[in-house]
């Protein structure tokens, strides 16, 4: 239907909606039905199945498969049947870990997916965008994202970005009217919205016309696959890593095979064996663990109330040196309440908790009667009609919806005994200029019931009086002189002083009739009515969180449009401002270049009067000085400097779509203290990605040496192939999974954030690895030797032994690689996920040494208990050995 060729009458009627109570929720459900979630396509997803047998297409477990069905044929089939069981046990395993990152990465995309608001049985609620039905009634304002294809019936200076669809990188300004004219194209509709794209300014209302593949974003076949791959640049790297390790394991593995057959050792036996060792030696599960590594603390942060909306930033979390952190909201409460009221010489406090709509009004000790108090009431309701916040009770708490410092005036006035609704029936809102960073202020044209109309202008004081060419004085009009703005100017110093928020208003009045659409025409030759001082008190948590930033080695700078002392005021009780830091203005900085800015930045701790746009040059001077900023904003013009940042967070609660799409990191109670929380995470990732990485490789290592050692000295087979796969099962599958849930060390934020270039062998890992690997190789090729000089005509004893004593020596190793200093350092019980894991492996071995039915699979025998001393002081020397080095290293 051509619904840009309809009025709203007809749009309305089509769609059986109604534009001042919505959808009911039984139509809902039936439209739901009837239509399907407005959602796109996504191509085919790998099944179950075919995820499934994927697993086996590794070339080595080919290999394998191969020689255990020759093997088969050669009448062993217990060993063909054992090797494929644990084959098929170990791609389940794989199975596993891949489902679980593929479903962690699905859950990220749903809970990073924008919300919209939509008018349901006379209530604005906000709801996920794929519950969007035809005929709901939608709301959006500048930095939403528009959810659906909508027909627009009420615009408000309403700009939309529609380069997705048009590649018009320019936003278009729309219209709530009807269009005619044959088929126009979707740049042409100006009275359409369409799903994807981007309000860039203003605010607007409009019907949905067509939701999911319905849509004008659904019928373009090119942007239906547009999920991000989210590889990081630490997969990418142990991918290449990998693909080393699989040759150096091959050329070793070839060596043993070689030697093997040279030493006397018949070829399928020593090929089987190579084989066997070259599955278990390649860490093939490393990205598979390293995702499931990656979304577990993804997982984590959630709780921590952090969504990561692109993997990559996990890992640049753990490098981040400066946080620059918007201030209201993020490190104050956001719960804006108006204190102080200033007009002409004046002060009033005003008292009450928090956005209940209840308490009075003082002129120092003593209550006012607010009808001899003209200047107070005009403040207190030009405050209210200049202003888009509602003030919502859930049980018996009160809650702002929109903007928080609109909040605190609708609350003030409230307290006064206005309502909006009261207001409206004696002004009609005419027109309306909306809020906006570069001019910090909003205006709205009103009109009274004698037909005469206003100019109503809230903002940023310094703003507002450079606007204004007279000032209410004792409820007269004044000329504005210096004498008369010093004295504004000390009003807002003074409240500013007691860490107070300022925002200021200010009217004219117009003749009738008047239209102006123009802001710059109707925001000049006001008249500066007054101050309102409110108070958004510092977040208790936030001040520790500095704290154990600065610890970390990160410095965190506050970025803010409030006044200058109230900046400072604020950033002194958080631990923020130092005696050796710097603040700077916005006016300052507007007229440094960003090479200007890199030779001072280093030194300051809050920028105070600035607009996003200088965000970016913020961080473009840090990222210049050599550092990984975080850089946190919630509006549209903040878009471009979350972007340009190392790591870029938006507001969960406050931030726009804009934001969060730029962002990589939301906030979901857009605390300070949760980035802080998130780098710890992010930080223990890696370190737990860097655990496994030397688990894993120093088995391997292990492993393979002690094939190569007994084969140098024309030892038999001191391992047969199933004990190697049975090896790799036991110890590389569980313990390892069990290194990703390890919690942060002690001194993890005590430590400098790490250098993003650092390789993954870097801090001596690569050392540590070599090191491990070769006294594991070495204590099991002991032990094998002790248990076969002991009794040579028993060799399967000896293999057994030298089976369990690999096992036991990985077994305890994994517990040395929980710290980055020594098995000591830690308490070996606090990871309960590696206790169960080690005992359940712990377990497994036992069952195939002890258990009558499979000793014959396994080749194993049963170890007497003196032996056991043996092979336990054998297995503690690879990890306790170097424990006792550090200690010897440590400092007194």
């Amino acid at each position: 239907m051509k619904y840009h060729e309809m009025d709203k009458k007809e749009v309305v009627e089509a769609l059986n909606t109604d534009l001042s109570s919505g959808l009911e929720g039984s139509d809902v459900k039936k439209r739901l039905k009837q239509y399907g979630k407005n959602e796109l396509d996504e191509g085919e997803k790998q099944s179950a199945l075919l995820l499934f047998f994927s697993q086996f297409k590794d070339f080595m477990v080919l290999v394998l498969l191969a020689a255990t069905l020759l093997s088969g044929f050669l009448g062993e089939y217990m060993d063909a049947i054992a090797i494929i069981a644990i084959v098929v046990i170990n791609a389940f395993l794989g199975f596993y870990q891949e489902r679980r990152a593929e479903k962690s990465l699905q859950a990220l995309k749903e809970l990073s997916a924008p919300q919209v608001q939509v008018l349901r049985t006379g209530q604005w609620i906000k709801i996920p965008s794929k519950e969007i039905v035809p005929g709901d009634v939608l709301k959006f304002s500048s930095g939403d994202r528009i959810g659906a294809d909508v027909r627009l019936v009420e615009v408000n200076s309403l700009e939309i970005e529609e380069s997705a669809l048009t590649g018009e990188s320019l936003p278009v300004s729309k219209i709530s009217g009807s269009l005619s004219g044959e088929n126009p194209g979707i740049g042409d509709m100006e009275n359409m919205a369409f799903m994807g794209t981007m309000v860039t300014r203003g605010s607007g209302i409009g019907v949905v016309v067509g939701t999911g593949m319905k849509t004008a974003m659904g019928q373009i076949a090119d942007l239906l696959q547009n999920a991000e791959s989210m590889e990081t640049p630490l997969q990418r790297r142990l991918e290449q890593l990998g693909k080393i390790l699989i040759v150096t394991a091959l050329i070793l593995t070839a060596l043993v095979v070689l030697v093997g057959v040279l030493q006397g050792h018949d070829l399928y036996t020593m090929f089987l064996a190579g084989v066997s060792l070259a599955v278990a030696a390649i860490p093939e599960g490393l990205p598979a663990i390293v995702t499931v590594a990656l979304s577990l603390g993804v997982q984590r942060m959630i709780k921590q109330k952090a969504i990561v909306r692109k993997l990559p930033a996990v890992e640049t979390l753990g490098c981040a040196s400066v946080i620059c952190s918007d201030k209201t909201g993020t490190m104050t409460q956001n719960e804006m309440t108006v204190t102080h009221l200033w007009s002409g010489g004046q002060t009033w406090n005003v008292n009450g908790v928090g956005y209940e709509p209840k308490g009075s009004f003082y002129r120092g000790e003593q209550p006012v009667e607010l009808e001899k108090e003209k200047a107070l009431q005009q403040m207190l309701m030009f405050g209210l009609l200049c202003n888009h916040a509602d003030l919502i009770q859930k049980k018996r708490e009160y809650v702002i919806d929109g903007d928080p410092t609109e909040g605190a005036l609708l609350v003030a006035a409230m307290k006064a005994e206005y309502s909006r609704e009261q207001l409206l029936n004696e002004f009609k809102i005419i027109n309306e200029f909306p809020f906006d960073s570069t001019r910090k202020m909003m205006t709205v044209i009103i009109q009274d019931g004698n037909g005469r109309q206003f100019v109503v202008t809230k903002g940023a004081p310094d703003v507002l009086i450079g606007r204004s060419e007279e000032i209410l004085w004792h409820d007269k009009k004044r000329r504005l002189n210096s004498e008369t703005t010093q004295t504004v100017q000390s009003a807002i110093n003074d409240l500013a002083s007691q860490a107070l928020r300022t925002i200021a208003i200010g009217f004219k009045e117009i003749p009738a009739g008047t239209i102006i659409l123009d802001e710059k025409e109707a925001e000049k030759g006001l008249t500066f009515i007054g101050l309102f001082g409110m108070i958004d008190p510092p977040r208790p948590e936030v001040k520790q969180a500095v704290k154990e930033c600065k610890e970390a080695g990160i410095k965190t700078v506050m970025i803010t449009g409030d006044h200058v002392i109230t900046a400072k005021a604020i950033a002194k009780q958080l631990g923020i401002l130092t005696n050796q830091s710097k603040v700077l203005d916005g006016e300052a900085l507007s007229k440094m270049s960003v090479e200007e800015l890199e030779e001072v930045v280093d030194d300051v701790s809050v920028f105070a009067r600035v607009s996003p746009e200088h965000k970016l040059k913020i961080v473009k001077a840090l990222q210049n000085n050599g550092h990984i900023v975080a850089m946190t904003g919630d509006g549209v013009n903040d878009a471009p400097a979350i972007k340009a940042a190392d790591i870029g967070i938006a507001m969960g609660i406050t931030g726009t779509d804009v934001a969060k799409e730029a962002s990589a990191l939301v906030l979901l109670d857009d605390n300070f203290a949760t980035i802080k929380a998130a780098i710890k995470e992010g930080r223990n990732i890696y370190e737990n990605i860097r655990k496994f990485i030397r688990y894993l490789l120093a088995s391997n290592v292990g492993e393979i040496l002690v094939m190569l050692f007994a084969m140098l000295l024309a030892l038999p087979l001191p391992l047969v192939p199933i004990q190697i796969l049975w090896v790799n099962l036991v110890t590389d599958g569980l313990p390892a999974m069990a290194l990703g849930l390890d919690q942060p060390e002690g001194d993890v934020m005590k430590r400098k954030p790490r250098n993003p270039k650092e390789g993954v062998f870097a801090r001596g890992l690569g050392w540590k690895v070599v090191s491990r690997g070769f006294l594991i190789g070495l204590v099991t090729l002991l032990a094998f030797i002790f248990a076969y000089k002991s009794n040579p005509e028993h060799l399967e004893y000896a293999q057994t032994v030298a089976f369990a004593t690999l096992v036991l020596a990985q077994l305890i190793h994994v517990f040395d690689c929980r710290s980055e200093k020594s098995i000591l350092s830690r308490n070996p019980f606090g990871n309960k996920y590696l206790v169960w894991a080690v005992l359940l492996s712990l377990l497994m071995v036992l069952v195939v040494i002890y258990y009558p039915p499979l000793q014959p699979i396994f080749h194993t025998t049963a170890i007497i208990p003196s032996d056991w001393l043996m092979i336990i002081g054998l297995s503690a020397i690879p990890t306790f050995l170097l424990a006792g080095s550090f200690l010897l290293r440590k400092p007194k």
